[in-house]
C-alpha cells in the first residue's frame, strides 16, 4: 500500500475509533435541527476565523455535529488545509447526508484531496458508492485508483467484491497490489457474514494472481482459515513450501487454527520435516496447549536430532505433565550436557499437580545415581518434603549430601532451621560446612518473619563455638532487622577480636539508617581504634547515601566530626555537607572553620555550599559575613583555558562573574559551554587563573569543569 495513502486511511480510522462512531445513539430525526452547541460551531466555520480555529471546530463537530453540519463541512473538502479536518467529522456523522456529500465531492476533486475523500467513503462503508469507486479503479492517478480499491474492500459487499475481482487480473501492476488488498478485505467481510464459499473463491483468486508476496501471504492465510477443517491440507502444503515466508505463515496460522484435527497433522509433519523446521513446528504445537499431542512432543524430546530434542524439552515446560516425568528424568542424566541441562530446567518447572508427589515418592526407591537429581528437583520446586530429604543429609555420597543440604535451604521452615544450623556448626564431613552455611543463608533470607529468624540465629551465635559465630554473623547481616543489628552490635563490643572485626565490618556496610545509633556508639566506644574508624566511616556513609530530613543529616555530620580528630573522617563528613547543601549544612561548615586541622577543607566546603544555595536563589550573605567573607574583593588578573600550547583567553568571562566571594559561579558547570567552545578537543584541559583578593595576588589551577574556588593568598 502506498505510504501516503496508508497514513491517510489510518488517520481516518483512528479518529473514527477515538470519537466512538459506533457508540453514537442519535437518529436522523433527533438531529434534524442543529443544537445550540452545533450552531455555535457552525458559526465559526462560516466566519473569517483562522484555519487552526476552524480545524478544531471540525474536530468538535465530530462529537456534536449532525446532518445539519454536513453542508458546511462539505464546503471544506476542496480546501487543502481543512479537508482532512472536515472529513474527521463527516466520517462519524450518522445518516445518508454525509455519505452523499462525500460521494458528490469525488466529482469535483482530484489528487490527494480525492484520495482522502475516497478513504473516508471506505471508513463509512457506503454501499451506494460502489459504482463510483469501481469506475475510479481505472483512474490514471495510481493513488486514486489504489484508494478506491481499498475503499471497496472496506465496503465489502457482493457488488464491491465483484468489481475488485473483475479488475484484479487486468489492472496495471502499480494498482494491482491495492486491488488484491481490497479483495482480501472483501473476503474477510464475506467470511464474517457467513459466506465462506465466496470468501474462499476470492482468497484463491488473489493467491493465483500476479501480485506482491505480502498479498499472497494474506490471501493464503485467509484461504486456509476460511476452509475450516478442509484447510488442513493447504496449511500443510505451506509447511512444505521452499519459501521461508510461507513456512512462517504456516507456523502462525497453525497457532490460530480451530479444532484439534490440526494437532495430529502438526505432529505428523514435525516427524517429516528437516530438523530446523521441525524444531519450530514443535514450538507451534506447544502454543496450542489445550489440544497439543503431548505424546509426540515427549517422543521428540527422547530421540532424534539434538536441535529438535532441545526444542521439545523446552516445550514441555509449557505443556508437559506427570506423564513426561520418566522421560525427562532419563534425559536429565544424559551424557550430552546440553540435553541434560535442558531437561533439568524443564523438570524444575514442569506443570502438573502430580509431579511433586511423584518426585517425592520415587526418592525412597531411586538408584543412587538418581537420588541427587531427585533431591535437587525437590529443592528447586520447593516441595515440602523436609523429612524425606533429611534422610539423605548424612549420606556417604558427598554429591547426595550436598544436594540434600541445598534442597533443605530452599524448603525448611523456621521451625526446622536448627537442622541447617547444626550441620553448619558441627558437620559430619568437613567439606559440608560451606554448603550448609550457604543453605542456611538461603533459608534465612527467604523467611517471611525476619525478626523471628534473626532471634533463632542470635541464639545460635550465643551457643556456638567461636569458629562458627563469624559465619552466623554474616548470615544475620543478610537477614537484617532489629535483632540482627543488636546482635552485631554486641559482637562488635565483645572481648573476641575476631568477632569485633567481623561485626564492625558488617555494621560498616549495613544498608539502613537504623544502624546509625549503633555505629556512632561503636565509633566512640569500640575496643580498638581501627574498629572505631570503620564504624565512623559506616556512620558517615549512611548520612551520605540515604534519604532523610536535612536537619538529621547535618546532625549526623556534626556527631561524626565531634567523634574524631582524624582528618580523613572530618573530610568525609564535610563532603557529605557539600553533596547535600542546606543552610544547616552551611552553618556546620562555618563552625568547622574554627578547627585549625580542617580549616582549609571547611572553608572550601563553606564556599561550595554557599555557591549551591546561591544558585537556588538563597541569600547566604549573613552566614558568609559571619565566616569572614563579607568584605572580600576578588579581581581576576589573567585567565586562560586549554591544554599545552593551545590556550584560550577567558579573562573577560571570569571578570564578569567576580564579586565579593573567593569563587566564580559560571552560567554552566561545563567550561566549554561557559567559555564559548572547546579550545582543544580530545585533550585534558585546565583553567589557570591569576587573581587578587583584597589586593593580595594569588594563582590557582583548576581541572576541567571543577568548581572555581580561590584559595585565600597569604599576605
Amino acid at each position: 500500500m502506498n505510504t501516503l495513502r496508508f497514513f491517510s486511511l489510518l488517520l481516518t480510522l483512528m479518529v473514527a475509533v477515538a470519537f466512538g462512531a459506533d457508540k453514537r445513539a442519535f437518529s436522523d430525526e433527533t438531529q434534524a435541527s442543529a443544537s445550540p452547541k452545533e450552531q455555535a460551531l457552525l458559526a465559526v466555520l462560516r466566519s473569517e476565523s483562522a484555519g487552526a480555529e476552524k480545524a478544531i471546530t471540525c474536530k468538535n463537530l465530530a462529537i456534536y455535529g449532525s446532518s445539519a453540519s454536513v453542508a458546511e463541512l462539505a464546503k471544506l473538502l476542496p480546501d487543502p488545509q481543512l479537508a482532512s479536518w472536515a472529513r474527521i467529522a463527516l466520517e462519524v456523522i450518522p445518516g445518508p447526508a454525509a455519505d452523499q456529500a462525500l460521494l458528490a465531492a469525488t466529482d469535483e476533486l482530484d489528487g490527494l484531496l480525492l484520495v482522502g475523500t475516497i478513504n473516508s467513503i471506505g471508513v463509512r462503508r457506503d454501499a451506494n458508492a460502489v459504482e463510483k469507486l469501481a469506475a475510479l479503479l481505472q483512474d490514471s492517478d495510481t493513488e486514486v485508483a489504489s484508494a478506491a480499491a481499498v475503499a471497496l474492500g472496506l465496503i465489502g459487499d457482493a457488488a464491491a467484491g465483484k468489481s475488485l475481482r473483475q479488475a484484479l487480473a487486468a489492472a496495471p501492476a502499480d494498482v494491482r497490489s491495492a486491488i488484491a488488498e481490497g479483495c482480501v478485505l472483501c473476503a474477510e467481510r464475506f467470511l464474517a457474514d457467513g459466506n465462506a464459499e465466496e470468501a474462499i473463491a476470492t482468497y484463491d483468486e488473489v493467491r493465483k494472481a500476479d501480485v506482491p508476496g505480502q498479498r499472497v501471504l494474506e490471501a493464503t492465510r485467509g484461504a486456509i482459515l476460511a476452509r475450516g477443517q478442509d484447510g488442513i491440507p493447504l496449511l500443510i502444503e505451506q509447511f512444505r513450501s521452499p519459501e521461508k515466508a510461507m513456512f512462517q505463515l504456516a507456523l502462525g496460522t497453525a497457532r490460530e487454527f480451530p479444532g484439534d484435527r490440526i494437532d495430529q497433522a502438526l505432529a505428523d509433519e514435525m516427524v517429516k520435516s528437516a530438523p530446523g523446521r521441525a524444531a519450530l513446528i514443535v514450538h507451534a504445537m506447544a502454543d496450542r496447549p489445550n489440544t497439543v499431542v503431548l505424546a509426540a512432543i515427549t517422543k521428540a524430546a527422547q530421540h532424534g536430532d539434538k536441535q529438535v530434542r532441545v526444542a521439545a524439552i523446552d516445550a514441555l515446560q509449557r505443556v508437559g505433565d506427570e506423564s513426561c516425568l520418566a522421560a525427562l528424568l532419563e534425559i536429565a542424566v544424559d551424557s550430552d550436557a546440553d540435553l541434560a541441562q535442558a531437561a533439568r530446567e524443564t523438570l524444575a518447572s514442569l506443570p502438573g499437580d502430580k509431579v511433586d508427589s511423584q518426585l517425592v515418592s520415587q526418592l525412597a526407591s531411586a538408584p543412587r545415581e538418581s537420588s541427587a537429581l531427585l533431591i535437587e528437583l525437590i529443592g528447586k520446586r520447593r516441595i515440602d518434603a523436609v523429612a524425606e530429604v533429611l534422610e539423605f543429609a548424612d549420606d556417604s555420597d558427598s554429591k547426595v549430601r550436598h544436594a540434600a543440604l541445598v534442597a533443605l535451604g530452599e524448603t525448611v521452615s523456621l521451625k526446622r532451621l536448627p537442622v541447617l544450623v547444626d550441620r553448619m556448626i558441627e558437620p559430619k564431613y568437613s567439606e559440608d560446612a560451606a554448603v550448609a552455611q550457604q543453605a542456611l543463608k538461603v533459608a534465612s533470607v527467604r523467611m517471611p518473619d525476619r525478626e523471628a529468624c534473626s532471634a533463632e540465629l542470635a541464639m545460635a551465635v550465643e551457643q556456638s563455638p567461636a569458629a562458627a559465630k563469624t559465619s552466623l554473623l554474616e548470615i544475620l547481616s543478610e537477614v537484617g532487622g532489629t535483632t540482627a543489628l543488636q546482635t552485631l552490635a554486641s559482637a562488635a563490643k565483645s572481648d573476641d577480636p575476631q568477632l569485633q572485626d567481623t561485626a564492625s565490618r558488617l555494621l560498616g556496610k549495613w544498608n539502613g539508617v537504623d544502624a546509625a545509633p549503633v555505629l556512632l556508639d561503636l565509633a566512640e566506644n569500640a575496643p580498638a581504634e581501627k574498629y572505631q574508624v570503620r564504624a565512623l566511616r559506616g556512620y558517615i556513609g549512611l548520612a551520605r547515601k540515604f534519604a532523610m530530613p536535612e536537619p538529621q543529616r547535618v546532625e549526623m555530620c556534626r556527631n561524626a566530626m565531634d567523634a574524631t580528630q582524624r582528618l580523613p573522617e572530618q573530610e568525609l563528613a564535610l563532603d557529605v555537607l557539600k553533596l547535600h547543601p542546606s543552610h544547616a549544612a552551611l552553618r556546620l561548615a562555618i563552625d568547622a572553620m574554627q578547627k585549625p586541622a580542617v580549616n582549609e577543607q571547611a572553608t572550601q566546603a563553606t564556599l561550595v555550599i554557599a555557591q549551591a544555595l546561591s544558585r537556588k536563589g538563597s541569600d547566604v550573605s549573613g552566614p558568609l559575613a559571619k565566616a569572614g567573607f563579607a568584605n572580600i574583593k576578588l579581581e581576576i588578573v589573567k585567565a586562560t583555558y586549554g591544554a599545552g600550547a593551545v590556550q584560550k583567553d577567558v579573562t573577560s568571562a571570569l571578570q564578569k562573574q567576580a564579586g565579593d566571594l573567593p569563587l566564580i559561579s559560571l552560567a554552566s558547570g561545563n567550561y566549554n559551554a561557559s567559555f564559548g567552545g572547546d579550545p582543544a578537543p580530545g585533550s585534558v584541559k585546565q583553567l589557570s587563573v591569576k587573581y587578587r583578593i583584597d589586593g593580595v595576588p594569588g594563582e590557582a589551577t583548576f581541572a576541567e569543569n571543577a568548581l572555581i574556588i580561590f584559595p585565600l593568598p597569604k599576605r
